[in-house]
C-alpha cells in the first residue's frame, strides 16, 4: 500500500471535524489526536500536488490519526489555495470511530460522508448510523454543523430513528440501540371517507 504525504495542518480540521459527528451536547473528539501524524493508506492514489485541485485515494482506504480510524472504499480530497476545501469519503459503508475526551467511544457510518471545511459542515448520506454510550442516530440523510452543533436529519430522503440512553445507563455498558421498532411511515387518514 502507498503512504501520501498530506499536509497535517489542513487535515486536522478534517479530522476534527468527522470526529464530531456523535451529537449536538456529545462528548468531544480527543483532543489529543489532533496533535497525532495523519496516515492514509490505500491501494491506490491519483491526483495534483499543487495547491487546488482533486486527489483522489482509492481501494480498502484507512486513514487514522490517534485514536481515530477511517475505512472507506474511495476519499476524494479537494484543495483550494493550499487547504482542503472538501473531503468526500464513500463506501458500502464508510466508518469513523474515535475515542471521545471522555474516553468512551463514536462509532458513525454512512454510504458517504462529505465534509465541507468552508462551512464546517458534515453530511452523512445513505443509511447512516451514528453511535454513543448517549444514544443512536440513524436514517437517510444527516447534517451536522460544527459551528452551531446544530443536526438536522430526515427531511425528503426518509425517517429517521433516535434512542437517547438515560444518563444513569450510559457508564453501565447499556446497548444504545433501540428496543423497540424502528418507525413505520404513518397511515394515511382515512378521516371524512366512507
Amino acid at each position: 500500500m502507498r503512504r501520501a504525504p498530506i499536509d497535517s495542518a489542513a487535515t486536522r480540521a478534517l479530522v476534527v471535524a468527522l470526529a464530531s459527528l456523535a451529537f449536538a451536547g456529545a462528548a468531544s473528539a480527543r483532543d489529543s489526536d489532533r496533535n497525532q501524524n495523519m496516515n492514509i493508506q490505500a491501494s491506490h492514489s491519483e491526483g495534483t500536488l499543487d495547491e487546488t485541485g482533486l486527489y483522489t485515494f482509492t481501494g480498502a482506504v484507512v486513514i487514522t490519526q490517534g485514536t481515530m480510524e477511517i475505512h472507506a472504499d474511495r476519499a476524494d480530497i479537494h484543495r483550494a489555495g493550499g487547504e482542503i476545501a472538501k473531503a468526500e469519503l464513500s463506501g458500502k459503508p464508510a466508518t469513523l470511530k474515535q475515542q471521545m475526551n471522555d474516553g468512551s467511544w463514536m462509532n458513525a457510518r454512512a454510504n458517504r460522508i462529505d465534509y465541507d471545511t468552508r462551512n464546517d459542515v458534515i453530511v452523512l448520506i445513505g443509511d447512516y448510523t451514528v453511535t454513543t454510550p448517549r444514544g443512536t442516530t440513524s436514517g437517510q440523510r444527516l447534517t451536522y454543523d460544527l459551528k452551531s452543533s446544530r443536526v438536522e436529519s430526515g427531511g425528503e430522503s426518509g425517517r429517521i430513528s433516535m434512542t437517547f440512553v438515560p444518563k444513569s445507563a450510559q457508564g453501565s455498558g447499556a446497548d444504545p440501540k433501540p428496543n423497540a421498532p424502528k418507525p413505520t411511515a404513518p397511515k394515511p387518514s382515512t378521516q371524512g371517507k366512507p
